[in-house]
């Protein structure tokens, strides 16, 4: 019976322990938006974190432009 309770302890500890691949090796950015007039900032937004298909998204979009003002996004 003590045999069986240490099997079943060693399980749920390595069970607990182990997590989806999926986060293991996902590349994670900080990304904020930044608007530009003339090539000096004006605003800046909160910086988010972004992993996996959310960060390829955010760095597939393309800049916004409206007269001399560029706002995008930029990730570190």
């Amino acid at each position: 019976m003590k045999k069986k309770l240490i099997y079943f302890a060693g399980f749920l500890l390595i069970a607990s322990s182990v997590s989806s691949c999926e986060g293991l090796f996902q590349i994670c950015k900080t990304c904020k938006y930044v608007t530009y007039e003339g090539g000096n900032v004006i605003s800046e937004g909160s910086p988010v974190e972004y992993c996996g298909d959310d960060l390829l998204v955010i760095e597939a979009t393309p800049p916004v432009v409206t007269g001399n003002l560029t706002t995008k996004y930029e990730c570190r």
